[in-house]
């Protein structure tokens, strides 16, 4: 847990996922600016193994956007962060080169570790929880999904990840609209297997966040619990996108991978076996509250 002793300072963070690319600006706890733009390198890394040219310069064309975006919102200084398509494409180093050449502005590959910790960091900014209660982060991309357990004081103590996110499984298995009864049952027989030897410790609580959280909140409120999400399921099983954009107000951009967002958060929730509260923080707040940690620290030395 990292403890500020001064006044914040207005940092950024990009973030290259599976789905998006989003940027974050803050001071502290204050959101100055976000924005974000889809440009789902997961679904190329699923169908080819690597990211195709065209996709390589759209990347580093949006993420050079984006940290002059988050200058002139006041950020002092931005970093830039690449998920799960820096770890699973054939060339995710073309990706990182592309990317570090057109923004100049400092870039890392998360591990899947890494992710996880951050992710846990970011869920629980300025939630106020016992110090030493055990929580579960549940943290559903694009690409990859982690489970991160431990406490506000300690941090996370215990992470795992998988790599199968809502993109991949949608590329994957459940790319029909609406997906029907028979793709979802081979999206639960694959996230299954992809769980098959994990065996998460005892947690009193649960948050998850990420896009596919956010958006069934839609669907079954503010928590995420079993009933919920089986709820949630047999919606996303026959009901055709339009009307969940135009019923249940869903971002016509989340619809295409809800249904294997839900899946795999239903599949976490069940291993972790208590209910989820969505949380909007996450990866990024966790981030931008490392890079703060780390420039004061650097100052003081």
């Amino acid at each position: 847990m990292w403890l500020r002793h001064h006044e914040p300072m207005p940092l950024g963070v990009v973030d290259v996922g599976a789905n998006t690319v989003r940027l974050l600006v803050k001071s502290g706890d204050y959101v100055i600016h976000r924005r974000r733009a889809m440009l789902r390198l997961g679904e190329a890394v699923e169908l080819y193994g690597h990211i195709p040219p065209e996709k390589l310069a759209e990347a580093a064309s949006t993420v050079a956007a984006f940290v002059i975006d988050g200058r002139a919102h006041g950020a002092e200084r931005v970093e830039v962060l690449i998920t799960s398509p820096g770890r699973q494409a054939a060339n995710g180093d073309e990706l990182i080169e592309r990317i570090a050449a057109a923004c100049g502005a400092p870039v890392r590959v998360l591990s899947s570790d890494e992710e996880g910790q951050l992710g846990f960091q970011g869920a629980l900014n300025a939630l106020r929880v016992p110090p030493r209660e055990t929580l579960a982060v549940i943290d559903v991309g694009g690409g990859s999904a982690q489970i991160a357990i431990g406490t506000k004081r300690e941090g996370a103590t215990w992470v795992r990840s998988i790599d199968l996110g809502s993109m991949r499984l949608t590329s994957r298995l459940l790319q029909g609209d609406p997906p029907g009864a028979e793709a979802m049952d081979a999206a639960r027989r694959e996230v299954r297997v992809a769980l098959a030897d994990i065996n998460p410790p005892f947690a009193e609580e649960g948050l998850a966040v990420g896009g596919s959280a956010r958006a069934l909140r839609e669907l079954t409120g503010p928590t995420l619990t079993a009933e919920g999400l089986r709820r949630a399921e047999s919606i996303l099983t026959f009901t055709p996108h339009s009307e969940l954009i135009e019923v249940w107000n869903i971002e016509a951009d989340r619809v295409p991978t809800l249904a294997a967002g839900t899946v795999i958060l239903s599949a976490l929730q069940e291993l972790v076996g208590v209910p989820l509260r969505v949380r909007r923080g996450g990866l990024r707040d966790g981030a931008l509250a490392e890079l703060e940690h780390r420039i004061r620290a650097t100052r003081a030395a």
